[in-house]
């Protein structure tokens, strides 16, 4: 039985195209929620003074993706503590929301809100309130994105990039146990998909890293506890981006081309630290939040 929830994110041309990546949605369009007119017109909204968001309405199947992972991800693509802004777009269009009709659903929601709220330290910007009324935008703001692929997105475009590759990690490591195994292929799939320069792992061994599957030039064999970027992170048990490895102190020169790095810590059963993601680009700077955000996640799949 299909489900349907609304959610506002900011600019809906890139809302949509997100939701509309996710294996079990059914349907993703456009909209205006929660205003107090009637069929409201994309210039009338764009005004600021008919109450309205920009809304997409995500028609989903609970049996392929729950409303607890589509609220997550939603958290994947907004900043929860802005208040009527998302990326460069200002005015109370642009808040963020989530929309319900079925009265289950908030407790549902309210356990990733709890998690969110938490991580963030501060009261979240994001309004949590049944369905007033809805109304679909007009045909040239559906799709928005596929029918304009160099058109404006408030979303970093690596973003649909990580979202796919976050779904496709699962297919490709299925019920195989061996984690050697498993991070042989996702090495092999990070870095087929996302096109970095190195990508790969080392295991925790005594106190030391060592290297563990990946793609790239040859690497460093062993890294010592809190040695370089790998090791610090290791030892800080938290994500690392580094826009310039040569001013990380004491960091470990694998290869003269690598010159930005994230290293994403891997945690076992027990929540220790068991070993590390590793990615390196032959470019400065090409490591953000973004990247820090997914690759946690596809971390935690590993």
């Amino acid at each position: 039985m299909e489900k349907t929830i609304y959610f506002a994110g900011g600019c809906f041309w890139g809302t949509q195209h997100f939701f509309a990546q996710l294996v079990g949605v059914k349907e993703a369009v456009t909209g205006y929620a929660n205003g107090h007119t009637d069929h409201p017109k994309y210039e009338e909204v764009y005004t600021d003074t008919t109450g309205y968001a920009e809304t997409v309405k995500v028609v989903y199947n609970p049996e392929r993706i729950g409303l607890e992972t589509l609220t997550d991800l939603f958290f994947c693509i907004i900043d929860p503590l802005s208040v009527n802004r998302q990326g460069h777009d200002d005015g109370t269009r642009y808040r963020t929301g989530i929309y319900y009709t079925d009265p289950s659903e908030p407790e549902i929601i309210r356990k990733v809100y709890d998690r969110e709220e938490q991580k963030a330290g501060a009261p979240l910007a994001v309004e949590l309130e049944p369905l007033r009324n809805f109304f679909l935008a007009e045909e040239r703001h559906q799709d928005y994105l596929d029918k304009n692929p160099e058109g404006y997105c408030h979303l970093p475009l690596k973003t649909f990039r990580y979202v796919r590759l976050l779904q496709e990690i699962p297919l490709y490591l299925g019920e195989e146990r061996n984690p050697v195994a498993r991070m042989a292929n996702a090495a092999a799939l990070i870095q087929e998909r996302m096109g970095f320069f190195w990508t790969g792992f080392y295991l925790a061994d005594g106190e030391t890293l060592v290297l563990g599957p990946f793609q790239g030039p040859a690497a460093c064999m062993r890294i010592g506890f809190g040695k370089g970027v790998c090791g610090t992170a290791w030892k800080e048990g938290r994500t690392l981006v580094v826009p310039d490895v040569h001013q990380f102190p004491g960091h470990i020169a694998c290869s003269s081309l690598s010159q930005s790095e994230i290293v994403v810590p891997l945690h076992g059963k027990d929540g220790k630290v068991c070993g590390v993601l590793d990615i390196d680009s032959d470019q400065l700077a090409s490591f953000d939040e973004t990247d820090a955000l997914w690759l946690e996640k596809i971390a935690a799949v590993i």
